[in-house]
């Protein structure tokens, strides 16, 4: 009989262990940025704007509560990329797409 007991482990390391197998590290050190925009952004634009979901290849899209605040962001989108690039390891933002939000 082949009784193989495993010693139990850190719930830390079982989602870690299984996200590297998977493949999904990367993934989840994108969907970081979702996460942190609020923080990235500052109260004022977090207070008119609510982040969707990034797309695999860095994509971040955004929902807005006007358009001209739409139209705003918009000019300001280098800076927004440079404050939510800021975190060092993580997998960049390359673009942020705008849209009303319904």
């Amino acid at each position: 009989m082949n009784d193989k007991r495993r010693q139990p482990v850190p719930i830390a390391e079982a989602v870690t262990g299984f996200l590297k197998r998977r493949g999904l590290v990367r993934r989840v050190q994108q969907a970081e940025a979702v996460v942190d925009w609020p923080v990235a952004v500052g109260a004022q634009i977090a207070a008119v704007t609510h982040p969707i979901s990034i797309t695999p290849d860095g994509t971040l899209f955004v929902a807005v509560t006007t358009n001209s605040w739409m139209t705003e962001l918009s000019l300001m989108e280098p800076e927004l990329l440079k404050a939510l690039n800021a975190v060092e390891g993580r997998e960049r933002v390359r673009k942020i797409r705008f849209q009303l939000r319904r």
